[in-house]
Parts: C-alpha cells; sequence; structure tokens
C-alpha cells in the first residue's frame, strides 16, 4: 500500500494519515480520476450503441 500511494499521488501513507491536507488533496484527485474515468467509460459505451445500430 505504500508503495502505491508514492507512487500514485506521491506520499507516503503515514503523511496521507497525519496530514489533513495532503489527504484532502489526494482524495480530491481521486474523485477527478473517478469522474474522468466515468466519461470515458460512458463516451466508450455509447460509441458501442452506436455501432450496433
Amino acid at each position: 500500500m505504500e508503495k502505491a500511494m508514492h507512487g500514485s499521488h506521491g506520499v507516503g501513507y503515514e503523511v496521507y494519515r497525519h496530514n489533513h491536507a495532503v489527504r484532502m488533496n489526494v482524495e480530491r484527485q481521486r474523485q477527478e480520476e473517478y469522474v474522468e474515468s466515468s466519461r470515458i467509460v460512458a463516451d466508450y459505451s455509447r460509441k458501442l450503441m452506436n455501432q450496433s445500430m
């Protein structure tokens, strides 16, 4: 988990756990990545539906 946090967000889990500002930045990044991936999936699904018609 430590390596994943460092690789994805550039901070260790202990820093994430103890520093509220860092935690909020990480969670904001996660939310933005989730929204972007949801848009990509929706776009891809729409394209597949249009091709099958």
